[in-house]
């Protein structure tokens, strides 16, 4: 798959997303493409040092914690540790953080900040685009 690229936008927040933006994040990875993820709003929260107490799963999914479980599919930490040693870009949006009054020590290492225009030049090239 050289040469191939893959744009994601994360928007929303929750145990859900999480762990729908980071499986696609490494599993295009894991098949030779570059990936970047864009992490605004919501979407913030995984990345954020306190991921841990933000992420929460929707009203009635409560179960998939055990079936996530069952499945043995790796934590939200250990998911970004596979994107990072995978070459995945995380780009927190700089206006996002500007407005809700963040600084980068609020997130995790290994981070970039951007604007859009970050996001977007790498975007224009991907043959996949998804937001989450």
């Amino acid at each position: 798959m050289a040469n191939k690229k893959v744009a994601l936008i994360a928007s929303s927040g929750g145990l859900e997303t999480a762990y729908k933006v980071l499986n696609i994040a490494t599993a295009a990875a894991a098949l030779d493409a570059e990936v970047a993820i864009f992490f605004t709003f919501e979407g913030l929260s995984i990345i954020h040092k306190e991921s841990e107490h933000l992420l929460k799963l929707k009203p009635g999914n409560e179960g998939l914690a055990e079936g996530f479980q069952k499945a043995n599919v790796p934590s939200i930490k250990e998911l970004i540790e596979i994107a990072k040693e995978s070459g995945v870009r995380l780009i927190g949006c700089q206006m996002t953080i500007d407005v809700m009054g963040l600084e980068k020590e609020h997130f995790i290492e290994g981070i970039e900040l951007g604007g859009a225009a970050t996001f977007l030049d790498f975007a224009f090239d991907a043959q996949v685009s998804l937001n989450f």
